[in-house]
């Protein structure tokens, strides 16, 4: 069985991903690229679907893990009867063919160790033909999939696993290198591991050198810019939300997506923490992915596209997969890249603004494509949508949605009066202003004195913190401290923030079962009390939140209070992205520093 989501640790390099947990072993692993099939899925399922493993032959976790300083190479620690052992496990950002290489290290007397390698393709479904070219190699091949692992250990066969007891005395160091290549190649030349090892310490320590926050919180901000930075697709710049998929937001339940996907719901937030961190090079790819992902007819933008600018990423459901701890439906691809989401728009147009006012290189087509963007959201900023949420119930008017409409419309006023570009800024201005009336006079609820998840409902949505931050009313506006005080009140757990109150058989979300707080969304209350000044009250959140991270200080999706365990898709670029976004607002005491209110409205 899977180990819990925070036993787990990532690994990258910068194309895909792997989850290494404390009993040594790799559960989880897609090669080529993020969404890619896994050749390691245990994660999804038992060992049978796929892992490697390296510990010492007595088994358990290991005593101690770390990542070294402001790196993503693991070490793993034993301390057995016999002695202390170390496995240092690493991805070397990618080259022609990608890597993963684990090196064991004697550190004390003597310790009997243990791998076990199980190579399936293909989420599990395709067992590899494993031939052995030399002593020190093995080479496996099923379908366009080929493996070649490389040690100087000698597996052996058994029951289509491959295993092996070695021993490791203090100062020796053992080394292994799986790497991934199209069996219709040669297998690619070998990896020296040690050479590899300095290269990618240097590689991450070169790279964090840019970060230029200087606030109270160094060591968390730091480990979110790296998973940040590992969650990014290079080649293109995308970032996708998580590299994994299916990972429940209730153990046992049905709420199980795949995350290994770009959203541009993400992307205003993700530009603000790689800018305000000083990675201009990595806002600007990402700002270029955007341009180029949402190309074409308006009215075909998606919510979410694939880390290369894919549009068709088809919803599929792998029934041979039991999931995590039993969680199913396992699911492949994402069917929400079909939904109407009005905030999209707003997300877009927002982002596009943060670049400019931020001095990113400007692209000569993102106005016009801006401009063709504005005139269709026109014509349907006043249909109902499925929101931000991507609820599979009917379709509703969605606060959030229309907010981010008059974003849209907000920003295209300021960017054509802010650098004298040509729009009809007048003609924008008026549907501003009508979008804010509508949504004032018809999303605040006079009962619960707090704006709601939709036009006419009584039910609260953490989406509507975000009212203040992107600036559609002032922080200080009674109905935005109405709206703080009610989700304090009525939507959070342990302090924490839901999304909302799913239930069982909800016509919003068309979805039964509920799921953990929405880390994210408390990240946005930080913010919302912040700018409500409320600063004693925001730190106190802020370091709630960090005291649930794991111990390497990652945090997936969602948090069950209860169980006091993390759920969700892991590590999850949006709650990271929430970390570092609120870690610079605590450092200016004046809550965010980007979309700061202009005027108050009705």
């Amino acid at each position: 069985m899977a180990e819990r989501i925070e036993d787990y640790a990532l690994l990258g390099d910068l194309q895909t991903a792997a989850l290494v947990g404390r009993t040594g072993s790799i559960d989880w692993l897609c090669f080529p690229r993020f969404d890619s099939a896994s050749c390691f899925g245990a994660l999804l399922g038992s060992a049978d679907e796929g892992r490697w493993q390296i510990a010492p032959a007595t088994g358990g976790s290991s005593t101690t893990r770390r990542y070294r300083d402001k790196t993503l190479i693991l070490e793993n620690e034993w301390e057995t009867a016999t002695g202390r052992v170390r496995v240092i496990d690493f991805m070397p950002p990618r080259g022609k063919a990608p890597d993963i290489v684990r090196i064991v290290e004697g550190l004390d007397g003597r310790v009997e160790m243990h791998t076990e390698l199980i190579m399936r393709f293909d989420y599990g479904s395709v067992i590899p033909w494993v031939s052995r070219p030399d002593d020190e190699t093995l080479l496996a091949i099923g379908g366009p999939d080929a493996l070649v692992l490389r040690t100087p250990v000698e597996l052996q066969p058994h029951a289509m696993t491959h295993a092996a007891h070695f021993s490791v005395r203090a100062g020796e160091r053992v080394p292994f290198v799986l790497t991934w290549f199209p069996s219709h190649h040669r297998a690619p030349t070998h990896v020296d591991p040690e050479r590899a090892l300095a290269e990618t310490e240097a590689y991450w320590l070169e790279w964090m050198d840019g970060c230029r926050y200087e606030g109270e919180y160094p060591d968390a901000v730091h480990t979110s810019l790296l998973v940040l930075k590992a969650l990014t697709y290079q080649p293109t710049g995308g970032i996708v939300a998580a590299p994994t998929t299916s990972l429940p937001e209730r153990i046992g339940g049905v709420r199980n997506w795949d995350y290994r996907y770009c959203w541009l719901r993400d992307a205003t937030f993700t530009l603000l923490a790689m800018m305000n961190a000083g990675f201009t090079e990595e806002a600007y790819a990402w700002r270029n992915w955007l341009l180029r992902a949402v190309a074409g007819d308006p009215a075909n933008a998606q919510i979410l596209y694939g880390v290369g600018g894919e549009r068709r990423i088809t919803e599929l459901e792998l029934d041979w997969l039991p999931g995590y701890v039993g969680s199913q439906p396992v699911r492949i691809g994402n069917a929400a890249h079909e939904q109407f989401q009005l905030d999209v728009y707003g997300e877009l147009m927002d982002a596009l603004h943060q670049a400019r006012t931020h001095g990113l290189p400007g692209d000569d087509h993102a106005w016009s494509l801006q401009v063709n963007l504005m005139r269709f959201l026109e014509g349907v900023w006043d249909d109902p949508d499925e929101g931000i949420w991507e609820v599979r119930g009917p379709r509703r008017h969605f606060t959030h949605s229309k907010v981010l409409a008059w974003v849209a419309f907000d920003r295209a006023i300021e960017t054509v009066e802010r650098y004298d570009l040509d729009g009809p800024a007048d003609h924008w201005r008026r549907i501003r202003d009508e979008i804010h009336e509508e949504v004032c006079r018809e999303a605040f609820n006079l009962e619960l004195n707090s704006f709601t998840q939709a036009y006419g409902s009584d039910e609260l949505d953490a989406s509507t913190l975000l009212i203040p931050l992107v600036g559609f009313l002032p922080p200080d506006d009674p109905r935005v401290l109405g709206t703080i005080d009610a989700i304090q009140r009525d939507l959070t757990r342990n302090g924490f923030v839901e999304r909302y109150k799913p239930k069982d058989h909800n016509d919003v979300d068309g979805l039964s079962g509920g799921e953990g707080v929405f880390l994210p969304c408390s990240f946005w209350l930080v913010d919302a009390l912040l700018m409500a000044e409320r600063h004693d009250e925001a730190r106190a959140l802020f370091e709630q939140l960090l005291s649930i991270t794991n111990d390497l200080g990652l945090l997936s999706e969602e948090y069950d209070p209860g169980e006091k365990r993390l759920l969700g898709n892991f590590p999850q670029a949006f709650t990271h992205v929430g970390l570092v976004n609120s870690a610079f607002n605590l450092s200016h005491h004046q809550g965010p520093m980007h979309q700061r209110p202009k005027r108050t409205r009705n």
